[in-house]
């Protein structure tokens, strides 16, 4: 059996799986407890955990869900909670039985008391602070305790703003002093105009989000967080996707829309374009530019536009995108304050930033490839567009004619995607075999192999990994570590996400539907388990080499969310490990001496220890006498962190010829990677796997 066909037989059977369960009848009467109806029946057919709904499931719902809208308890009374509560252990019946009583009273009383909060902020926001008044703000929120009157819910909104006036003030005081140090001239402002100035713009930056949020958010919005606060118990992977989600999501996992090729931000009075997408429609046409207001939007067999200033965002950008190859007609205000209509022909607009990259980089003579990965990308939709697999094919391809000699492979951050892509890129780097084990909860497990024995790259192979590489970056991780075939380069292990999701598009289980998009559930059906049995769940992966970085202390990944699944083990599969001469017990060596001696690294361990304490710290002094001394004592400690920014190779990377012909005729490209390899000469991770790939070449042998 091919490669290919195996891939698309393992898809058909995981299709089959998450469809079994489409044979109920549903009250479709409304369109709220539909929603409910679906996702409980899925969960309680599909979902790996058999989650047992009942009281105290029904009582983390209700403190997720306040929780999720308060996290600060800036809105609520204690009263209002106490009122709440008689619905504390009843939200397992509301979901069994659709009724939303409990979500009726909430979302109305923080409707009213959202517009309250409006009226005190402003009333606080009037009046100068003091900031010799000694006083402290406590930030540990989930200690602190609901109000009980109106005096306290204003004392701590005035705090909690008086956080943000006494830092721009400081930095505003600061600035003055430095420009007063090269200025003789310079006149130093006024501290009370400076309050005044930092206090202004404060509040009309929140009257901006409180428009955001009465013109932006909706009833839908608000039920989503509900809905969600109820599938986050069985897992932090399992989520609602209303409509928007899921069109944010699948275009996440693509990388590409049809579009004009712009973002866009909603203002009070615009909206704004805020970055035209290099390559995209009105990037070549050169008729739209960052700062540009869209008015109106009038579409090709229209005769008069819509006006889309009193327009949600998200419907404005639906009226804007479509089909690839359709005209769109845009009244733009443009920067120097013209008014006049541009038509774009829409296209298939590329994330450049989601996509494959690479460089190579001279050392000692050498010539080494690098590949970032920011994602495992793929369009399941139309199988002939970009997807992560046949970019890195297409990279190691390209890298090879360019005479490298190691390979290195960047899943730093890389949060995962396709597990199909995974497997056929595991496949780049071995003979054949297994890559990965997957299991339902009430199945035998599957083992998902590469069937090509072709091997693309067979020489020096490094991959890097950090807290932030998650599910699928995990996989190939594992897996080439379990065969032996790469070093990897990391913290302390990575993410340790070792679940699958489906995303099930709720309209399919309703026929003859006329409540429109019910949006879609993403849902854990799988944990996987790497070719030794072991699970990453939780653990991660354990890095080959350990190198110690800024957040090492912080609490990151899998292990620190809420309601994860658990670490388990299976039996292993049968494979062969690599057959090389790579010696990597001894490149492995020679690393942790490099960097036991290593100043930097004994720097940057001791800047992640400071992070931590100053991360556990509380409480934040609102007397700007005390907050100033505060800020002065850490900035006498920081003082020596600073050399951690002055770190820096001397390193040459290059983009490939394919790409300095493309930069050519986008400077905007050419400057994104100007800064990638200015980036990547500062970046010790980096420095580390040129070191590691040049110990691995002298260490082979020709046999």
């Amino acid at each position: 059996m091919s490669k290919n066909l195996f891939t698309l037989l393992i898809a058909f059977i995981m299709c089959l799986a998450s469809c079994s369960f489409v044979s109920k009848d549903f009250d479709t009467s409304d369109k709220d407890n539909l929603i409910i109806q679906l996702i409980t029946y899925v969960l309680d057919q599909a979902h790996y955990l058999d989650k047992e709904i009942n009281d105290e499931f029904s009582e983390k719902v209700f403190d997720t869900f306040l929780e999720n809208l308060d996290p600060y308890k800036r809105y609520f009374y204690a009263s209002d909670i106490e009122e709440f509560s008689k619905y504390k252990y009843l939200i397992d019946d509301a979901f069994k039985n659709p009724n939303l009583d409990f979500f009726e009273l909430v979302y109305k009383r923080y409707t009213k008391r959202m517009l309250e909060s409006e009226k005190i902020f402003n009333d606080i926001l009037s009046k100068p602070f003091d900031f010799n008044k000694n006083e402290v703000c406590e930030c540990d929120f989930e200690e602190l305790d609901y109000v009980k009157t109106k005096d306290q819910l204003f004392d701590r909104w005035r705090k909690l703003l008086k956080i943000y006036v006494i830092e721009n003030y400081h930095n505003e005081i600061e600035d003055d002093l430095r420009k007063s140090k090269d200025d003789s001239d310079f006149i130093l402002r006024n501290p009370v105009l400076i309050e005044k100035k930092t206090r202004e713009s404060l509040k009309e930056t929140m009257q901006q989000n409180y428009a955001f949020i009465s013109e932006e958010m909706q009833r839908s919005d608000w039920f989503s967080v509900y809905i969600n606060s109820f599938v986050s118990q069985y897992d932090p992977n399992t989520s609602y996707l209303d409509p928007e989600s899921k069109d944010r999501f699948d275009v996440d996992m693509s990388g590409n829309y049809a579009g004009i090729g712009a973002r866009l931000q909603k203002k009070i009075d615009k909206v704004e374009i805020t970055e035209v997408i290099s390559g995209g429609p009105a990037w070549r046409d050169n008729i739209l530019e960052k700062g540009d207001a869209i008015l109106k939007v009038r579409q090709d067999k229209e005769d008069e536009p819509v006006g889309i200033l009193n327009m949600r965002l998200s419907e404005a950008v639906k009226l804007i995108k479509g089909k690839k190859g359709t005209k769109v007609h845009l009244t733009v205000k443009k920067v120097d304050g013209t008014v006049t209509e541009v038509t774009v022909k829409r296209d298939i607009v590329l994330l450049e930033e989601t996509y494959i990259k690479s460089s190579i980089v001279e050392k000692d003579n050498n010539t080494y490839g690098l590949i970032n990965i920011p994602k495992f990308y793929i369009d399941f939709d139309n199988q002939s567009n970009r997807d992560a697999a046949k970019d890195l094919r297409t990279e190691i391809e390209r890298l090879k004619e360019e005479g490298i000699q190691g390979l290195v492979i960047d899943l730093r951050n890389n949060g995962g995607g396709a597990l199909k892509t995974v497997v056929d890129m595991a496949g780049m780097f071995i003979k054949n075999g297994p890559v990965v084990q997957v299991k339902y909860f009430d199945k035998e497990k599957q083992v998902l192999s590469d069937r090509d024995r072709s091997v693309l790259w067979t020489g020096p192979l490094v991959i890097l990994v950090n807290e932030g590489s998650a599910s699928a970056s995990e996989i190939l991780a594992a897996a080439m570590q379990d065969y032996k075939r790469a070093i990897i380069i990391g913290g302390n292990q990575t993410w340790g996400k070792g679940t699958v999701q489906n995303v099930f598009p709720l309209n399919r289980m309703v026929r003859g539907n006329t409540n429109g998009d019910l949006g879609a559930l993403r849902y854990t059906t799988q944990k996987y388990y790497r070719i030794n049995g072991g699970s990453v769940q939780l653990e991660g992966v354990k890095s080959d080499i350990n190198v110690p970085y800024r957040y090492k202390y912080l609490e990151f990944g899998e292990k620190d969310s809420e309601n994860p699944l658990q670490w388990d083990e299976i039996d292993k599969v049968e494979f062969d490990t690599w057959n090389s001469n790579f010696n990597f017990e001894e490149a492995i060596t020679k690393s942790n001496k490099r960097m036991a001696n290593n100043e930097y690294l004994k720097l940057v361990d001791e800047n992640a220890k400071w992070i931590k304490s100053v991360r556990d710290n509380k409480l934040i002094n609102l007397n700007y006498d005390k907050y100033k001394l505060e800020l002065e004592e850490n900035s006498s400690i920081t003082e020596k962190f600073k050399a951690l920014n002055d770190y820096s190779m001397n390193y040459s990377f290059k983009s490939l010829p394919y790409e300095l012909d493309l930069i050519k005729n986008d400077s905007v490209l050419g400057l994104k990677r100007e800064r990638w390899h200015k980036s990547l000469n500062k970046d010790f991770y980096i420095d580390e796997a040129l070191n590691v790939l040049s110990d691995l070449r002298f260490s082979y042998i020709d046999k």
